[in-house]
């Protein structure tokens, strides 16, 4: 018996291990708020001041941004145009599907197969922009993000992404120097995490989008980075909250579907649901020690006669702590008799 509780034991943890260590990366996502990466106010130079001149400039002068062809809807357009207009000495490249299926097959054609099995749009065009990001380098908007102010400030970091919320960061907009070591790591790891998970949205999410974006960051500054490969994180007020927020938001989130609205909620009451998580994890392991017990007592030889009740069985098989009549301590009993 007592080997046989060790086995049970054994496997259990080992499960048990293997689920905390699939869901550590979104786990500890939780409670990741970007702070010690973030680009704070005070480095940031006010519009037209003269300070944004003297700072370095590593990022190059180039915008990239996806659509299906080269005829947007007339709700983007505008936001599109404050982005060009603002910075006419900037390099515009608009991907379209076109575009970016020729790039990839010349560029990087071991990805094309998995490129154009994606099941969604959306998944290419998330795709093409860690490519772009991580071969010309630049500034990656989404068409439904609008500029504010020019982006020259933002130049002088190596990479940077922007804070979302729950948690982790988004993928709307992105800046990155060329063959910036996280965004090689990201386009590296786009096929490891291509699977269908049912759901349209977790698969887009997960599969190419924001959640997958923040699950390869996260890894990446585990250990820490060198200076020069961080990954600065651009908070929320810096984004759209104020006059002198770098962008504005434009009607956009054209591929959700109704699943969204679950998952939404879902991300609303996250605690909650954590919290039933593991409360199920526990019912399940209550569950299985219950079921292996009831194998004992099936798979227990019989009495002469009768059968023994399930109280002298559990006595007999389980070993029992019991005090020492002699000393002020516990000792294990094995009890084999009846």
């Amino acid at each position: 018996m007592r080997r046989g509780l060790i086995i049970f034991l054994v496997i259990n943890v080992l499960f048990l291990a293997f689920l905390l260590r699939s869901v550590f990366t979104l786990l500890s996502l939780l409670v990741e708020d970007g702070g010690k990466d973030a680009i704070h106010r005070s480095e940031i130079p006010a519009p037209g001041s003269g300070l944004i001149d003297e700072r370095p400039r590593l990022i190059p002068k180039i915008i990239h941004q996806t659509y299906i062809n080269e005829s947007l809807p007339a709700h983007w357009a505008a936001a599109q145009q404050t982005c060009i207009d603002l910075h006419d000495d900037y390099e515009y490249k608009l991907w379209t599907d076109a575009k970016s299926r020729e790039f990839i097959a010349a560029e990087y054609p071991w990805f094309l197969d998995t490129f154009d099995n994606y099941n969604y749009p959306i998944q290419r065009a998330d795709a093409i922009r860690y490519f772009v990001l991580a071969h010309f380098g630049g500034v990656y908007i989404d068409l439904d993000d609008g500029c504010n102010r020019r982006l020259d400030p933002l130049l002088s970091y190596p990479a940077w992404v922007r804070r979302t919320v729950p948690t982790g960061i988004s993928n709307d907009v992105l800046g990155a120097v060329p063959q910036h070591p996280f965004f090689l790591r990201v386009i590296e790891s786009l096929q490891n995490y291509n699977h269908n998970w049912q759901v349209p949205y977790i698969t887009v999410m997960y599969s190419t989008g924001p959640l997958f974006l923040s699950v390869i960051w996260k890894e990446y500054i585990r250990w820490g980075v060198r200076e020069e490969d961080r990954v600065r994180i651009l908070m929320p007020e810096h984004y759209n909250k104020h006059a002198w927020s770098f962008f504005s938001q434009h009607r956009g989130s054209s591929w959700h579907g109704k699943d969204a609205r679950m998952i939404f909620w879902m991300g609303r009451h996250w605690m909650l649901l954590t919290t039933l998580g593991f409360v199920f994890a526990a019912l399940v392991g209550l569950c299985a020690w219950w079921v292996y017990g009831r194998m004992l007592l099936v798979g227990s030889p019989k009495g002469q006669g009768q059968s023994p009740s399930r109280y002298s069985l559990l006595t007999r098989r389980l070993p029992i702590w019991r005090r020492s009549s002699q000393k002020d301590r516990y000792e294990l009993d094995d009890r084999h008799e009846v």
